[in-house]
């Protein structure tokens, strides 16, 4: 019973988390015209360190154990602190496809860390799928790329945001092993902030002059796709492996292209919606488990009476 509620609670919290995640990118839009990069994502960290800080007492969890601290510390500095802050600011150099285009190559470079650092098998599944899905990814790109909106510097901080992401996942996995993704995450998302606190002095500032808006989306980064959704993401992470989560997040393009749709009216073209369609059909590609037909054939092998040698004993 409970391996049949982990098979089911397991993808639930990875589609929470890739939702929460795709409405990130348009929050962060908003949020960006008021906020600089460093500003934005301290303010969204602290909020998330609130929210999680909550949880912790209220859930009745103290520290981690001293095994996970390596991990939560890594993953706290490259993901959560140094990947919001590149991000941030490759967003402002770049337009959103070309971004999004390039941050998307973290999910292959989960799944060869994932496999040199701590040997993630990488079935045939997994990897036809990540390629359908990168394709997808590179349609959806371009097609929301604008002539000349890009810029070599904006390529190459999305490019690290895309390294400090896979990085960060890799170096969470293990302190899953001994610590709770409640724990992982709600440290985690503290030492990001407290890596931010240089950038305290520009949140104050721009905050006495941004609109409520700006920063409600803010604070909505840190409530929903900081604390719930890397909680969640933590909580799949642990019951699978760093490759396949990873190969999960290329259906935020995706739901990307619907949310900016339905949210912000920008009608997408048919490359975008064929973009769309191929990464989600590598997502579910990259999810699948083949039919077990030799576990079956062994089954029924082992089920049919062997023959016994003349003199064995039955109760042998």
């Amino acid at each position: 019973m409970n391996l049949r509620r982990t098979e089911l609670l397991a993808p639930g919290a990875a589609a929470v988390t890739v939702v929460l995640w795709a409405s990130a990118f348009v929050s962060i839009r908003s949020a960006g015209d008021a906020y600089s990069p460093g500003a934005l994502a301290l303010g969204r960290l602290l909020s998330g360190a609130l929210v999680l800080g909550v949880l912790l007492v209220l859930r009745g969890e103290g520290l981690p154990p001293r095994s996970a601290w390596r991990g939560i510390a890594i993953s706290g500095l490259l993901w959560f602190g140094f990947y919001m802050v590149v991000l941030n600011w490759g967003e402002q150099q770049v337009d959103a496809g070309t971004a999004a285009l390039v941050v998307n190559i973290g999910p292959i470079l989960i799944a060869l860390l994932g496999a040199r650092l701590l040997g993630d098998a990488m079935p045939p599944r997994l990897l036809a799928g990540m390629a359908v899905s990168f394709a997808g990814a590179v349609a959806v790109g371009l097609s929301m790329s604008d002539d000349g909106g890009s810029s070599v510097l904006g390529v190459v901080l999305c490019l690290l945001a895309a390294v400090g992401y896979a990085a960060g996942v890799v170096a969470q996995k293990p302190a899953l092993g001994s610590a709770s993704a409640l724990q992982v995450t709600a440290f985690g998302c503290l030492v990001g902030a407290m890596a931010c606190l240089p950038f305290a002095g520009q949140l104050v500032g721009e905050a006495a002059d941004a609109p409520v808006s700006a920063t409600l989306n803010m604070v909505y980064l840190g409530v929903f796709p900081t604390a719930l959704a890397f909680t969640t993401w933590a909580y799949a992470l642990a019951r699978t492996t760093a490759s396949r989560m990873g190969a999960t997040t290329y259906a935020v393009p995706a739901l990307v292209v619907l949310m900016s749709w339905l949210a912000l009216g920008e009608v997408p073209g048919l490359l975008t919606l064929g973009g769309g369609v191929l990464c989600l059909a590598g997502v579910a590609v990259s999810r699948s488990r083949p039919r077990r037909r030799t576990a079956v054939r062994a089954a029924a092998a082992e089920s049919t009476p062997r023959p016994q040698p003349e003199g064995a004993s039955e109760s042998a």
